[in-house]
């Protein structure tokens, strides 16, 4: 760093040490360099480079300051305002070496129109065959009309075609891409459409402004395709004249359909250049005429632009940034006067710091103001000096990178008409030497804004990335890069990049574009063919929603109830929670090797509750019924006595979570066993009688059962306590069903016609018969068929937690045999069944929204990140980001049809409720729980939005459940006992 001229402070082991006075200035010149004259000439030399160099402590503001104004672009609420603009180029991946195929470049420079042709061949894009012409592009063409332009355009590549193209291997109905490189500010909303925003760079075409510039492209090929088949047109002007009568004939390159897929400006196509031949590139910096970078940021970060899956390349447009004030201290007098001499006075002031085009100014206007303070060429005419434009940037390179001594400083001045002395060279060169310092030095604070936000916005301790660069700057200064690289790293130190000459310009990074964009919409036709089955359309959910209406009205008929698939089981739960009930209850919750007692004190305060979890030894969980029941009982009669209730006499409500049969409030016959348990001597016996007779042979009155429930009915009572309009119960979990208050006249199965009653649906078996079998895949067959009962439950298949991680490892398993996911590799483990888990859909499909700072952003989002990381290496695959991005689509297709297909059911649900009580609009509530319901990022909007839309006369609440099968049963005890009172 001494050797650059430039002064830091020591790097410690643990990043940068900094004091408040540390600078990162230009060092002071000794008297030999800044020559023998007076004090006062040097002191005027000594503070024009001071006025040059910026203390290290501006460049961490300056830094600061970009991010957040990165961040004000991709607001959509303060995009506006931003100066760094930070325009989404919809470039939403980098080569991964499978692009294959013919691609044509059209690039507008300065003053020429250069035009490649690039073959890929799969190879890992080692090997790319370039043909390329360049023609010059006529001055009143820049200034004139825009058609002419295009048509121009359109004729260059014409000619190319006619010169590069056989027509043996090519036919009128084979399509050539073209990739646009457009150098200018543009809004761009796809990848092929950008409407101009303003010339530059002595451009000044009338017509075009805010007009789409590639359908102004496509026009004139067009035109010109047609013209030359003799169909229609002209041949769009006359500036290839020598040439345009051969042009409207039939040439072989017009064998070829050009058709322009993308657009995008040289820092992206430096980018890409820079991805190629195996080291994926993901920043780019211009340092040219004008100044840019680009990178990859994450999607969901970029407000402005409608996807939010995987990265998207930004076009940062940082020339701007300091137009709102922020440079101005860094602003120099010499600045202020290149700024007040440019064409565009006040704007992309940072750009006019750092670009060629203005570097030669800044040097000649320092030199005017040492000139007008006789500190240099004094006694000799230096009025040259006053001709703008004639100090150029190449004299500034041949001044900088001269490293013997004066002789061609002295040369170079004397060519200009100056005459220099020796103190008056060495001075020259110090002040060239510190502007092409300071221009190195604010790239690398521009790049490590760039990188830091990468880094913390990918949560990453350490980010290693490759950076392509290509401009002037770069090329002609041999130190731009070892500046480029010490500065940033010093600013950034958590980042480390490695800086890629572009090799071909922007070129060969067009077609890489337009590859990579041909190749991803290839992809995307193949996912969409692979996922459309489980993309449900409003049409399916309506004729869902109707299937499951007529499934109910079957459940409820006494005559047809045998034969439907949801069966619609009488509870004998005939009335909700009032909020009047008062006393103490009993819940027993039943389920699994552990269950629960609670006591439940219901008080004009609220509800309380004290529980102890007790274990079901499996001896006795497969012993007989007497054991198991008896064993239930003690833990009662402990739990009571640690209570102190055993002396007084509380209604209990049991949750009984196994298939039952269920005759009564308090009467329920055992069809099976599940989950571990075979206790002899149960099945087709009455549980509750079981328990009862259990408590007499203990000898054991402090306790009553009144109620048994199942965690359905449950939940609905839980919610119903804390809202009276709670009517329904929802389980979306491992498992998912349905209850609801049903009109006594219309449950056939049960006498009576007062009143309503809750009805255990059991919607889990909605399809059983077949009237589902339109929407089962492939890939829930194969689930089926690998459960242990195929053909049964296959509602819950589509819908319930312990399903959709198989579907969607079954899903993943055709992608990667179809080579869209993990280059086509095999994943050994992945082929394991179950072994993607319902719960890592949840954690994929996490992505939290842009919050408009860094710190935010990282709070949010990088915990999901590191998540995802951990997923995929427990199940080992080797994925790259874009298969990470598939992978969430995968993911959130199998939710949000599962979150679909809940709320097409439980639209039958409440469009019955409100025809049932002949109702222009119902207001009810569900109370709700389940895992999937509850933890995934997504599922409970989906299903609320889709309900909406599904049964629009229908307002509709959620309540979240808490202890559906603990409190819940309780509360029914209690509401039976209010009845029965």
């Amino acid at each position: 760093l001494a050797q650059l001229g430039l002064q830091f402070p020591a790097v410690a082991h643990s990043g940068v040490n900094c004091s408040s006075n540390t600078t990162a200035r230009m060092s002071v010149p000794s008297r030999a360099v800044l020559g023998a004259g007076s004090s006062q000439e040097r002191g005027l030399c000594w503070a024009t480079l001071r006025s040059l160099s910026i203390p290290l402590e501006r460049l961490h503001i300056m830094k600061g300051h970009m991010m957040e104004d990165m961040c004000r672009g991709l607001s959509r609420q303060t995009h506006a305002q931003a100066k760094v603009r930070m325009l989404p180029t919809y470039i939403g991946s980098i080569p991964n070496g499978t692009e294959k195929g013919n691609f044509l470049v059209v690039e507008l420079c300065q003053n020429q129109v250069r035009t490649v042709l690039v073959t890929l061949y799969g190879d890992g894009n080692m090997s790319p065959q370039m043909l390329y012409k360049i023609f010059d592009l006529p001055e009143d063409i820049m200034q004139g009309e825009g058609e002419a332009l295009f048509d121009f355009i359109a004729q260059c590549v014409t000619r190319f075609l006619a010169e590069t193209v056989s027509s043996d291997t090519t036919s009128s109905e084979e399509r050539l891409p073209l990739g646009f490189v457009f150098p200018f500010s543009c809004r761009q909303t796809q990848l092929d459409k950008a409407e101009l925003l303003s010339w530059s760079k002595g451009f000044s075409c009338s017509g075009v402004v805010g007009k789409d510039v590639v359908q102004l492209l496509q026009s004139a090929i067009n035109k010109r395709q047609m013209g030359a088949n003799g169909t229609n047109g002209t041949n769009g002007g006359s500036w290839l004249s020598p040439w345009s009568r051969k042009s409207s004939q039939s040439v072989p390159g017009q064998h070829c359909r050009v058709e322009v897929v993308a657009l995008m400006n040289d820092t992206v196509g430096t980018m890409m250049t820079c991805s190629m031949e195996g080291k994926p590139c993901e920043v780019a910096i211009v340092a040219d005429k004008g100044s840019n970078c680009c990178f990859m940021a994450e999607a969901y970060l970029v407000e402005t632009a409608e996807e939010t899956s995987g990265r998207m390349c930004i076009n940062t447009e940082w020339g701007c940034f300091g137009d709102d004030g922020t440079l101005n201290d860094v602003f120099t007098s010499y600045d202020e006067c290149v700024d007040e001499e440019s064409s565009n006075p006040g704007e992309k002031r940072f750009e006019k710091m750092v670009g060629t085009l203005y570097l030669g100014e800044i040097v000649r206007h320092a030199l005017i103001a040492l000139t007008s303070e006789r500190a240099i060429f004094t006694g000799t005419d230096a009025s040259v000096l006053r001709e703008k434009g004639v100090f150029t940037m190449q004299h500034v390179l041949d001044i900088v990178n001269n490293e013997d001594g004066i002789t061609e400083v002295k040369r170079i001045l004397e060519l200009l008409g100056l005459q220099p002395s020796e103190r008056d060279c060495g001075r020259v060169q110090q002040i060239c030497r510190a502007v092409m310092g300071r221009a190195a030095t604010l790239h690398a604070t521009g790049l490590a804004a760039i990188l830091s936000y990468m880094c913390q916005t990918r949560d990453l301790e350490m980010l290693m990335v490759n950076v392509g660069v290509e401009g002037e700057l770069f090329t002609g200064y041999p130190r731009f890069e070892e500046i480029l690289l010490s500065v940033s790293r010093l600013l950034s130190p958590e980042c480390l990049p490695t800086l890629l000459p572009s090799r071909d310009g922007s070129g060969r990074g067009a077609a890489m574009v337009t590859a990579v964009a041909l190749r991803l919409e290839a992809q995307r036709r193949e996912v969409n063919e692979v996922l459309a089955p489980l993309r449900l359309t409003r049409a399916d959910l309506e004729k869902v929603q109707a299937l499951m209406k007529e499934e109910m009205e079957r459940g409820l008929c006494k005559e047809t109830n045998a034969s439907a698939s949801v069966r619609m089981l009488p509870t004998y739960v005939c009335h909700t929670p009032d909020g009047t009930e008062r006393g103490d209850f009993l819940a027993l919750d039943l389920g699994g090797t552990n269950f629960r007692v609670l006591v439940v004190r219901v008080t004009e305060d609220g509800i309380s509750m004290s529980s102890e979890i007790y274990i079901i030894p499996a001896a006795i969980m497969q012993g007989s019924g007497l054991m198991l029941f008896d064993h239930i009982m003690d833990c009662i009669i402990d739990f009571q006595t640690k209570q102190n209730l055993v002396t007084e006499m509380l209604p209990l409500g049991f949750t009984f979570s196994f298939p039952c049969q269920q005759v009564g409030l308090d009467k329920a016959l055992l069809l099976t066993w599940t989950k571990g348990f075979s206790a002899s001597g149960c099945v087709g016996q009455d549980v509750v009688q079981m328990l009862r007779d259990a408590a007499r042979r203990k000898q054991h009155l402090g306790m009553q059962v009144v109620a048994l429930v199942n965690d359905t009915v449950g939940t609905m009572m839980a919610c119903g306590y804390d809202d009276p309009r709670c009517e329904i119960g929802l389980i979306v979990g491992t498992g998912t069903n349905a209850c609801y208050m049903e009109e006594m006249r219309n449950v056939g199965t049960v006498e009576g016609d007062e009143g309503r009653m809750c009805i255990n649906m059991e919607w889990g078996a909605f399809g059983d018969n077949g009237c589902l079998d339109h929407l089962f895949t492939h890939f829930d067959k194969v689930v089926d068929e690998s459960t242990i009962n195929p053909g049964k439950q296959r509602f819950e298949k589509l819908i319930s937690g312990m399903y959709l991680g198989e579907i969607v490892r079954q899903i993943l398993l055709v992608m990667t045999e179809r080579q869209l996911l993990f280059q086509g590799k095999p994943c050994p483990k992945l082929q394991t069944k179950d072994i993607f888990k319902t719960k890592f859909l949840s954690t994929i499909e996490l992505t939290p929204g842009c919050s408009g700072t860094v710190a935010l952003v990282l709070s949010s989002n990088g915990l999901a990140l590191r998540q995802i990381r951990a997923i995929l290496n427990e199940l080992e695959l080797d994925a790259s980001f874009e298969d990470s991005v598939l992978m969430r689509e995968v993911c959130q297709t199998v939710s949000l049809r599962a979150a679909q297909l809940c709320a097409a059911g439980l639209a039958a649900v409440v469009e019955k409720m409100r025809e049932n009580r002949g109702l222009d609009q119902l207001s009810v509530t569900v109370g709700v729980d389940g895992t999937l319901y509850k933890l995934h990022p997504c599922f409970s909007k989906n299903l609320q939005e889709t309900l909406k839309d599904l049964a629009p006369n229908c307002d509709v609440s959620f309540l979240l459940s808490e202890d559906g099968s603990g409190k819940g049963a309780a509360l029914v005890a209690a509401v039976a006992s209010r009845a029965a009172n």
